[in-house]
């Protein structure tokens, strides 16, 4: 056994220990909540109920209606300012950048309670928290939070159940991506006893966009530019006139571009209302757009990454190009 792999089952015994201990927990994740995040938050809701703890989710922003049946089992909090419920661990999921979490970091920073970070990226900075269980290897957090319940004896209940599935067809593109492995699959297959039903949770996530939303991907698709001799592809949203946030970032014009034979990289641009400009990168080959996106201060990632990034629309579109132009001349695999 190599001294990294006793590090981390160490590491990730102290978080089991600390799991144990705690008695009141709130959960958190990043901005905009994803279904890792959601998914990872109910099947760990899950685990702590059955321990007999109590529990509180909060996220920087509320969950987005296609999780609404994940609601129908746990309440998920959206943070309005004011203090958080009294708790003893502060529990961060699917991040590591307590930074990722907006306007909700400071209050979780300055909770008198025991920090605990469950995720599967890779960490940039300085390690802040008190304890972690982390597998940068893992699909999503969500199977490690289904590990978590199998090393402490514990049954995922429905909601539970729900939950780590939701974090695996998320994070995996329904088991397309290069990330789906085996034991994924062998856990996505256990879900189905617990009663999971994979096609009423796929036209939950996915088939239930607004009349507007083939409108709105046909004009972020028109966007479209080429660079690299087609290996890189660019897609913007602006701002809507009226100053309002641009369309929903979509992984549906990610695929479609990803789609493209040439195409190595995809990069969308969506302009925010207070000017930013959100990153969301994707890659189908060894280009890494985790070190493209950690330039920027974001990071997640080789084949998934994102940012949120100050500046301008063309400004930011510029750099990034530059940035990952100069990624390709480096070599696809760049770090």
């Amino acid at each position: 056994m190599t001294d990294s792999s006793t590090t981390a089952q160490a590491s990730q015994q102290a978080a089991l220990d600390l799991i144990r201990e705690g008695r009141r927990f709130v959960l958190s994740g990043h901005m905009r909540p994803d279904g890792d995040v959601l998914g990872s938050q109910a099947a760990l809701a899950s685990v702590l109920r059955a321990l007999g703890k109590e529990v509180w989710i909060m996220n920087p922003d509320p969950t987005e209606p296609q999780f609404d049946y994940l609601a129908e089992h746990n309440e998920f909090g959206a943070w309005r300012g004011g203090a958080l419920p009294q708790h003893d661990v502060s529990v961060l999921l699917d991040c590591s950048e307590i930074s990722r979490c907006g306007d909700l970091a400071p209050a979780i920073t300055a909770a008198n309670s025991k920090k605990l970070v469950i995720d599967h990226h890779i960490h940039h900075g300085e390690d802040w928290w008190d304890e972690c269980y982390v597998d940068v290897s893992a699909s999503a957090t969500g199977l490690l939070v289904y590990r978590i319940a199998k090393e402490l004896g514990v049954k995922l209940d429905l909601g539970g159940a729900l939950g780590v599935f939701t974090s695996l067809v998320t994070d995996t593109g329904w088991f397309k991506y290069s990330n789906t492995d085996a034991e994924t699959l062998r856990v996505a297959g256990d879900l189905l006893e617990y009663g999971v039903d994979p096609s009423t949770l796929y036209a939950s996530i996915y088939q239930r966009n607004r009349s507007s939303h083939p409108g709105e991907i046909s004009e972020i698709l028109g966007t479209t530019e080429y660079f690299a001799d087609g290996r890189l592809a660019v897609i913007c949203a602006p701002r809507e006139d009226n100053g309002a946030a641009s369309a929903p970032n979509s992984d549906d014009a990610l695929d479609i571009l990803r789609s493209v034979s040439r195409v190595e990289a995809v990069l969308f641009l969506r302009e925010l209302s207070n000017g930013s400009v959100k990153l969301s990168a994707r890659s189908k080959t060894d280009f890494n757009v985790n070190a493209l996106a950690a330039l920027f201060g974001g990071g997640g990632h080789r084949k998934a990454s994102g940012a949120t990034i100050d500046g301008g629309l063309a400004l930011v579109r510029q750099q990034l190009v530059d940035a990952a132009l100069a990624q390709f001349d480096g070599g696809a695999g760049s770090a």
